[in-house]
């Protein structure tokens, strides 16, 4: 029985603390170097007590296993501009080794049934508290911007609906979603001709 679920949720904040500053720290050294950062910023939290609670209720995890079977607890979001830029910023922490990855769960080329997108890696990361290193798990979502609009009003109209939406209402949003992840994907195609525009300029 977890009493004292500030205690239990320390490592979990400090490990979103120190993955925060060191994602960050990898946008900076981009731009230190004159180069474009995959990153455009990061956010995180650690699930709140009655959240991780409801889900041990909806998932059936044993408070025993609570460690194990719920994997984000300590979340973190990288934002990106462009849809590649996710994977290239996924290879990024593929090669940390201040970090294992655990699972990956790729919902941009294979969104889920409601519409959302965005990649997903599990990490398992050591944290120093004052007895020893203890290794947690995170997860660490990696979306554009405009992934992230259409899952934060998402979970907002979620949020405020009592019930299940009715199926109209989820099948426009789902249509939304396709409409948002098309944006994305002419944005991708107008900096590809951007950048051989400049190319085609500084080889005349």
């Amino acid at each position: 029985m977890i009493k004292d679920w500030d205690t239990f949720l320390l490592p979990y904040s400090q490990a979103v603390s120190e993955l925060k500053v060191k994602l960050r720290g990898m946008r900076t050294q981009f731009l230190k170097n004159g180069e474009e950062s995959p990153i455009e910023f990061v956010t995180g939290r650690v699930k709140p007590v009655e959240s991780i609670k409801e889900k041990m209720v909806r998932r059936q995890v044993l408070e025993e296993r609570i460690e194990q079977d719920m994997q984000d607890i300590a979340g973190v979001r990288v934002m990106c501009q462009f849809v590649e830029d996710i994977y290239e910023v996924v290879d990024l922490i593929r090669k940390r080794t201040d970090m294992t990855v655990i699972e990956e769960r790729d919902y941009v080329e294979n969104e889920k049934p409601s519409g959302y997108r965005s990649y997903h890696i599990v990490v398992e990361y050591p944290v120093q508290m004052m007895n020893g290193q203890k290794k947690i798990l995170a997860e660490i979502q990696v979306r554009t911007l405009e992934m992230n609009f259409w899952a934060t009003i998402e979970h907002s109209l979620n949020y405020k609906f009592d019930g299940e939406f009715p199926k109209e209402l989820r099948t426009r949003l789902q249509k939304a979603s396709v409409k948002s992840y098309e944006l994305d994907k002419e944005m991708s195609e107008i900096r590809k001709q951007i950048l051989l525009a400049q190319k085609e300029q500084k080889d005349v």
